[in-house]
């Protein structure tokens, strides 16, 4: 399955309010997106519960796969950016 690496980019990590803004763009996205940290098991990443669980804070690397590329690509995007700011 095609994967990114990236970084997280929230001040917080990957908190309440950021696993729900990329929960839901791949519940619009309607594909198949799932999220991993080294080692970890990948988990849906269209629940922010499961996001949550990952415990990944600011600069941790997480690993997007999908086989949507565009939908790979926007949660990519969206786990680097500061989605508290």
């Amino acid at each position: 399955m095609p994967s990114k690496s990236v970084i997280v980019g929230s001040a917080i990590g990957l908190h309440a309010r950021p696993a729900a803004i990329i929960a839901e763009a791949v519940v619009n996205a309607g594909v198949p997106v799932t999220l991993s940290t080294d080692g970890g098991e990948p988990v849906d990443a269209g629940s922010a519960l499961m996001i949550m669980t990952l415990g990944a804070g600011k600069g941790a690397e997480v690993t997007v796969e999908s086989e949507d590329e565009a939908a790979l690509n926007a949660v990519a995007d969206l786990v680097e950016q500061d989605l508290d700011a």
